[in-house]
């Protein structure tokens, strides 16, 4: 029996180990992609990439956020659900926060492509603030729903018990789990929808785009493209608090390793791909971050 629990507790700090040292990466990345996203005008100025910044901070967030959770579940370590209630909406928003971005993001693709001549008119910096303003909204609205429901259902006292946090927390009612799946299912349609239309106006364009034009279309294709997967593998994410409640109850041990799993494959998956969509595809801020990595070695326009 014990040597089962070593080998159970040796296999949690292998898989903690892997996930700090991804994590770790991902977040020094990131954070070479924002301080080079503020030494340019160009950048801060521009609507593609202020939204591109607003994803990377809320994949910074989402990663700390989720990695505290992911090792306090892994350990077993509970927390009182007050202090739980601070992680179950920080994760809980910006798991909205990068996929509304990211449709965003492609609808600005959809203008700069089908609609170049407006393009300037409607992709200024400040629209790009309201936007980002409009997304953390809405991101909010799901968690707030949850909470609303929850706080009317439960007493004071219940903030001073201690319990593994998770979503299933504020979750006291199986009709409550009906409604955060119904928000998460109406806002997985909403961006669907989204990216599919700029996607098929995008393909219009550049079926009867020609030259430098038709090239440029395809790129922006490519970007609505790899959006578009990025956005898959984020919305399929929006499920699995379904699948780990299920599995919570039926057996801790293969929650946690759906857990792990589903961390790995859907959390910090998609995160990754940010910076090589806008990071390394795009020539100026590939440029631009080479040259602040490389100490002003080589040259950039």
């Amino acid at each position: 029996m014990n040597n089962n629990t070593s080998v159970l507790t040796q296999k949690f700090y292998d898989r903690a180990v892997i996930v700090q040292i991804l994590v770790g990466a991902f977040l020094c990345i990131n954070s070479m992609l924002i301080a080079t996203f503020f030494t340019k005008d160009i950048f801060y100025t521009n609507m593609r990439y202020i939204l591109f910044a607003n994803a990377l901070f809320s994949d910074c967030i989402n990663l700390i956020t989720t990695n505290v959770l992911l090792l306090l579940v892994s350990f077993s370590f509970p927390l009182q659900t007050w202090s739980c209630l601070f992680f179950f909406i920080l994760s809980s928003m910006y798991n909205y926060v990068t996929p509304l971005t990211l449709t965003a993001m492609s609808l600005e693709r959809y203008v700069a492509i089908c609609m170049p001549l407006r393009h300037a008119e409607l992709c200024t910096a400040g629209t790009a603030l309201q936007v980002v303003l409009v997304i953390h909204s809405l991101s909010i609205i799901p968690s707030t729903v949850v909470l609303i429901i929850f706080f009317s259902s439960v007493a004071v006292s219940f903030f001073k018990q201690y319990a593994l946090c998770t979503a299933q927390v504020f979750i006291s009612h199986r009709w409550q789990d009906h409604v955060r799946s119904g928000v998460s299912q109406f806002y997985f349609l909403v961006m669907c929808v989204l990216i599919a239309f700029s996607y098929v106006q995008i393909m219009k364009v550049a079926k009867a785009a020609s030259g430098e034009n038709k090239e440029s279309t395809r790129k922006g294709l490519r970007t609505v493209i790899l959006h578009a997967f990025q956005l898959l593998l984020c919305l399929i994410q929006l499920w699995t608090p379904f699948i780990e409640a299920a599995v919570l109850q039926i057996d801790l041990n293969l929650y946690v390793n759906v857990r792990y799993f589903n961390y790995i494959c859907l959390n910090l998956a998609p995160r990754c791909l940010s910076p090589l969509i806008y990071g390394l595809r795009d020539e100026a801020f590939l440029v631009t971050l080479k040259h602040y990595m490389l100490c002003g070695l080589s040259k950039t326009n």
